[in-house]
């Protein structure tokens, strides 16, 4: 792997700690992205930082196929938290000083390139390309 492709995951781990440990000091500019009409929201925030504390950590400690599994992972995850800040955008929430539209919708254009980051730099985005030639059935 490239010295630029691992100082690209390096500093994706410490993006994922740095937000991971956020989600406990600051828990409620969280809850502006959790749906009010989710049960648990304080839960939700704090199992949300656990996980970006977990994925964080294995982005500094794995290697090889299991790092190009990760960066799956951690694509998913960055797609499974999208409602939220598509939730954010369309009722207002100004948590994280997001207070105008504008603000909140640029703030959506960013999570794509967050998805592409964690593929790219973990190469999972070239083992895509493994996985899909080994699941295919044979001619």
């Amino acid at each position: 792997m490239s010295a630029v492709r691992t100082a690209a995951r390096v500093l994706l781990a410490a993006v994922l700690l740095v937000a991971g440990v956020a989600h406990f000091a600051i828990a409620e500019e969280f809850l502006g992205q959790v749906p009010t009409f989710l049960p648990l929201r304080e839960e939700i925030v704090l199992v949300s930082g656990v996980v970006e504390l977990v994925l964080g950590a294995a982005l500094l400690a794995l290697r090889g196929d299991r790092l190009a599994v990760l960066g799956v992972v951690v694509a998913v995850f960055f797609v499974a938290v999208f409602p939220g800040n598509v939730w954010q955008a369309v009722h207002g929430s100004p948590s994280f000083g997001l207070d105008t539209t504008t603000g909140r919708v640029v703030r959506l254009l960013f999570q794509p390139l967050l998805v592409v980051w964690a593929l790219w730099c973990t190469g999972g985005w070239d083992r895509r390309h493994h996985v899909a030639r080994r699941l295919r059935p044979p001619p």
